[in-house]
């Protein structure tokens, strides 16, 4: 996979190409195997290859990269990541959850596969993960590191966390330390782990590794501010799911905290900080500081 600094492209161009090229190897990936029941395959692959930004494996790689390791070498990495967090997608619609119908323009995996399918290939998918971390074989010595940086972004004081505060702190007065909150755990640590999970496979010190981590963790912080932002600005079309949903459950969310002006602040000040993280690396991180501005400006 191609994954240059040094495109003359714009960010949202230079993550077009690469998804292309990311996905097609990501198809291969997920082709049925073994005795895999063929239902879970299919909703497997239904859920995992129906679109998406791909913004968590870019991470992965490019911090590789810039860490001196090879983006090839940090493929299976990646599709763990993403892995996670199509998992973490088909969960959240269910009806226990979010009690979704539309994600990414389709009817979401349990509409299409049934309750139980669904969460079972989340399920899959989320071990799965795990599993391609441990195929690492060039390097065995990163393959304890990387999982446990893996399950310490996903699990109870990750993402998973953040999930439960979240449904916990429904109809709770708007509060902007929550929101906060349920912002770092749900989705910001997710793009720390990816960043941390790119300089882990190419060895990076710990300077390095801190650096990205702390990128990752403040582009993370600007991406859900600006997801807020669009549930109430956008339209189901343009975001492929429903819109307008959070505030209407009595979610948490920033828009309710501080406002949408103010969220907009929240979001541009976060991928300010992001950007400002990235001095170690100089020009040769130009796109990832790009990819923190186009988080604030994009329109889906």
């Amino acid at each position: 996979m191609t994954s240059s600094s040094t495109s003359d492209l714009p960010i949202d161009q230079t993550l077009r190409q690469w998804v292309e090229d990311f996905d097609a190897k990501f198809s291969a990936l997920l082709a049925p195997a073994g005795d895999a029941p063929a239902e879970l395959v299919e909703a497997m692959r239904y859920a995992a290859l129906g679109g998406g930004k791909r913004l968590r494996p870019y991470l992965v790689t490019r911090c590789c990269a810039l860490s001196g390791g090879t983006t090839g070498a940090a493929f299976h990495v990646a599709a763990a990541v993403e892995c996670v967090h199509t998992f973490s997608l088909v969960h959240d619609d269910l009806p226990a959850m979010d009690d979704d119908d539309l994600r990414r323009g389709r009817p979401t995996v349990h509409r299409q596969f049934g309750e139980a399918m669904a969460i079972l290939a989340g399920d899959a998918l989320l071990t799965l993960a795990f599993e391609l971390i441990a195929r690492e074989s060039s390097e065995p010595q990163r393959v304890g590191p990387m999982a446990t940086e893996l399950a310490r972004g996903v699990g109870w004081c990750g993402m998973i966390g953040g999930q439960v505060i979240d449904i916990q702190s429904e109809g709770a007065l708007p509060s902007e330390e929550l929101v906060r909150s349920i912002h770092r755990m749900k989705t910001a640590a997710l793009f720390e782990t990816s960043c941390r999970l790119g300089a882990i496979a190419a060895g990076a010190d710990g300077r390095v590794l801190e650096a990205l981590g702390a990128y990752g963790r403040f582009l993370g912080d600007s991406f859900q501010a600006a997801d807020d932002i669009l549930d109430v600005t956008a339209t189901s079309a343009q975001m492929g799911k429903t819109v307008g949903k959070d505030a209407r459950s009595g979610k948490q969310t920033l828009p309710g905290a501080v406002g949408l002006e103010g969220s907009r602040e929240v979001a541009r000040r976060a991928a300010g900080r992001a950007v400002s993280a990235l001095d170690l690396f100089g020009r040769e991180a130009d796109d990832l500081k790009a990819l923190a501005m186009f988080v604030v400006q994009r329109q889906h």
